[in-house]
């Protein structure tokens, strides 16, 4: 059984969208905490905890920043940590519903630098509330990251309908502005002050998000391009490992091959067709803005495709 789970995991990550990836590596890290904790408490005489909570403090993000410029890490795994069921349970349903809709609007290649710099933001915001409200403390979760996608899904399409249980169908933005308005009522009450602060946090980096994309700075490269060195250094480190030395890529394996297959020069995707049909760009923006006045179901199928393939991009 255990065997099947795994290798459908496996399946999923290698085959599955950011957002699926994005879930799985939470939910992993959240049983692996998990069964640590379980672990600790088993081998313990006393009971106690106190190896996992070391352990927990090495990945959670404090609100001392002497103590984050010497765990500089924390800032980044403390947002794929979890420790209570409710807690993980709400970020991956918020992630997987709002995260669907922002890949289907931009492209799945912004959902990991979206979140990544929400998270960033959201850890940024709970330094700096620490320090202006002088309380102390240690912060994990992937809420400030998650309401960054969450408020950029909002800024996208701000008439999308969602159907709530009970409900019934609902816009993007009211339900989006009612989350924001419940961390103000949190901070406002003194409620888990410091998390309701990361939540804004994320939320102000994922309206940022959006609005440098439409005036043509996409936060996403930059991050992009050192995710990707990152995980080409690893490859080649397992490659190594394995004694299989991964080669370098078909396009620069030698000059010759690299002009003939690489000699048509890519089609730009502001650039307008030499038949006088819009670009992709354009019937891009077309679609945003008929999703942004009439709501993503007043789309047709044939913009509901190019949509769904602009998404893959």
């Amino acid at each position: 059984m255990f065997a099947s789970l795994w290798d459908d995991v496996k399946r999923e990550f290698s085959k599955g969208n950011t957002v699926t990836r994005l879930i799985i590596v939470n939910v992993s890290f959240f049983v692996l905490i998990n069964l640590f904790k379980l672990f600790s408490r088993l081998g313990d005489p006393t009971g106690g905890l106190s190896l996992y909570n070391k352990v927990l403090d090495w990945f959670m993000i404090s609100s001392d920043p002497i103590e984050v410029l010497t765990e500089p890490w924390t800032l980044f795994t403390s947002m794929f940590l979890h420790e209570g069921f409710w807690h993980i349970l709400w970020n991956m349903l918020f992630l997987y519903w709002f995260g669907r809709i922002v890949g289907d609007l931009i492209g799945d290649r912004h959902i990991l630098p979206m979140y990544l710099l929400g998270g960033l933001v959201g850890n940024i915001a709970f330094l700096a509330s620490a320090a202006l409200m002088g309380y102390s403390g240690s912060a994990l979760g992937a809420s400030g990251a998650v309401m960054a996608i969450v408020l950029a899904s909002a800024v996208l399409a701000p008439d999308y309908m969602m159907y709530l249980l009970l409900i019934g169908p609902v816009k993007l933005k009211y339900i989006v502005a009612v989350l924001l308005f419940l961390d103000l009522i949190g901070i406002a009450d003194d409620i888990n002050t410091g998390g309701h602060f990361a939540h804004l946090g994320g939320a102000f980096m994922g309206w940022l998000f959006v609005l440098q994309l439409r005036s043509g700075t996409d936060l996403s490269q930059p991050v992009n391009k050192i995710v990707f060195a990152i995980r080409d250094f690893f490859r080649k480190i397992g490659g190594s490992l394995k004694g299989k030395p991964k080669g370098p890529h078909l396009a620069y394996r030698n000059k010759k091959k690299k002009k003939r297959w690489g000699s048509r020069k890519p089609h730009a995707v502001s650039d307008v067709d030499t038949d006088g049909n819009m670009s992709h760009q354009e019937e891009l923006d077309a679609i945003l803005d008929k999703i942004k006045k009439t709501g993503y179901e007043s789309l047709t199928a044939e913009e509901k495709e190019f949509l769904f393939k602009a998404s893959k991009k």
